[in-house]
């Protein structure tokens, strides 16, 4: 199996709030979206917002079937000031702050959830050194 991750799709209830939010934040929908999915440029990989109900039945995740979860997404920054800054853009654009950045052993970061409560992590890690798209480079 490949190990390059490409697409991360989303469940979502609403998929024209979801884009809206979204796009409030920065992302880029692109050309291909329609009214059944949003593809938003996401650099190194795409986001895709999918309304949960299609997702769920795509996956066969039906009835009693167990339902993802587990997981936050993160976008990675280059400053303590740009993480502030990031917060507050996706506050504002109608998301919830899960928890105020803070200092912790790596960096510092924080947590907000989309409008759909997925939770996303905005953290500066000075050990990791991104690229000037702002993609991790490992091993550098």
């Amino acid at each position: 199996m490949s190990r390059t991750l490409s697409l991360v799709t989303l469940g979502v209830t609403d998929l024209a709030r979801s884009r809206d939010f979204y796009a409030r934040t920065g992302w880029k929908v692109a050309s291909c979206s329609n009214e059944h999915i949003v593809f938003l440029h996401g650099g190194g990989a795409t986001l895709a917002l999918f309304p949960r109900d299609a997702l769920l039945e795509d996956c066969g995740l039906t009835g009693n079937a167990p339902t993802p979860g587990g997981v936050t997404l993160a976008c990675n920054v280059a400053s303590r000031d740009e993480v502030d800054a990031r917060l507050a853009q996706v506050v504002e654009a109608g998301g919830r702050l899960i928890a105020p950045a803070r200092d912790k052993p790596w960096g510092y970061g924080g947590y907000f959830a989309d409008p759909d409560g997925h939770p996303w992590e905005v953290a500066h890690v000075p050990s990791l050194t991104l690229d000037v798209e702002g993609r991790i480079i490992l091993d550098a």
